[in-house]
């Protein structure tokens, strides 16, 4: 990323702010800088809509933030939580397409022998569907999926050449395939709408949480880890029922996300355990946790399945450990977990 804050440094002898006579040259940086963050959303979306959809949302929003106003240290921050957040788009964004590619070479061998067969039961187009039986067979031995992508799209257009010939000269053969081929498509469609992501409460997933800590360990960022665990959780599902349980932490899910800043990643650990990867240091870190407690615990509207709204207090341990150089991620996840549960012992003492 072009650091747009030497610049700004090199042009003004103090902080930036926005003057009814700004520096001309600082200004039309600013709008060309302000310009690309924009148009890193819109690729991003265009690459991948599922995944890109949150990256262009934020990068709005920094370039909002800079738009009202900016000084140097606040173009230092947008950088960072740029580099940040296109870093992990970035992982995530490699690993669907990687799944994806795999999926895609097993479902191309499946439609090679569906069209071998078929052409085995018509003799007429043997030849036609041994030809391209051998070339989807060689697609499946590519690696990256841009390549696989652009050969099955000559491949399914002498397929579509192939089937509509079919389709005048033989219309049950066509409804056969037709539904064989609708099963392969329902089946990718599928595989697309993997992602890195809990299916329950729409926050990132224990895999993808594992990567971005990784991540801030290879490059040896400042960081931090809050183990959040829900109190007397279980308590809840026994009293109310599952969907009760379930309709909690959706919303708990919610109000974590939104009280979380930009550039950090909430994630859910599993069961009634959330996980907040911060980039920043202790200190800022127990300052965050000051406003989930504040903010994010409390009353909480559910939906029983006999009882209707009921209104349950909600509280939580947070436990919270910073990343040391050299220490390795388990480490760092098993010392916010001591954490976590000193508090939770000292929330049963007090109740």
């Amino acid at each position: 990323m072009i650091s747009i804050k030497r610049f700004l440094d090199s042009n003004t002898p103090g902080p930036v702010s926005l003057q009814p006579e700004p520096d001309q040259s600082s200004a039309a940086t600013m709008e060309a800088y302000r310009a690309a963050l924009l148009a890193i959303g819109r690729v991003a979306l265009q690459i991948s809509p599922d995944l890109g959809v949150d990256l262009d949302a934020t990068f709005r929003g920094l370039e909002h933030r800079l738009s009202v106003a900016y000084t140097g240290e606040s173009v230092k921050r947008t950088e960072k939580q740029v580099e940040v957040q296109l870093s992990e788009w970035g992982s995530r964004t490699s690993s669907k397409y990687k799944t994806q590619a795999e999926e895609v070479k097993q479902l191309l061998l499946a439609l090679a022998k569906t069209a071998e067969s078929l052409g085995h039961r018509d003799q007429g187009y043997a030849t036609k569907f041994t030809d391209l039986t051998g070339r989807l067979e060689k697609i499946i031995d590519l690696s990256d999926l841009t390549q696989i992508r652009s050969s099955l799209v000559e491949r399914v257009g002498e397929l579509k050449s192939s089937v509509d010939q079919m389709t005048r000269d033989n219309q049950q053969q066509v409804a056969q395939l037709q539904a064989e081929v609708s099963i392969y498509e329902t089946r990718l469609k599928s595989v697309e709408r993997l992602a890195l992501q809990d299916q329950l409460t729409n926050l990132a997933n224990r895999r993808s949480v594992e990567e971005r800590i990784q991540w801030n360990i290879s490059n040896e960022n400042e960081f931090c880890v809050l183990m959040v665990d829900l109190n007397n959780f279980k308590q809840i599902n026994d009293k109310y029922g599952h969907p009760a349980g379930d309709d909690l932490l959706k919303q708990f899910a919610t109000e974590l996300q939104l009280n979380t800043r930009t550039g950090d990643l909430v994630g859910r650990w599993g069961g009634d355990e959330f996980v907040v990867v911060l980039s920043c240091g202790l200190l800022a870190a127990r300052a965050h946790i000051e406003r989930m407690q504040q903010w994010v615990l409390g009353k909480y509207t559910l939906q029983s399945t006999d009882r209707g709204a009921i209104v349950i207090q909600v509280d939580a341990s947070i436990g919270a450990a910073q990343w040391s150089r050299g220490e390795a991620m388990h480490e760092l996840i098993a010392k916010a977990d001591v954490q976590m549960y000193h508090e939770k012992k000292l929330s049963r003492r007090r109740a």
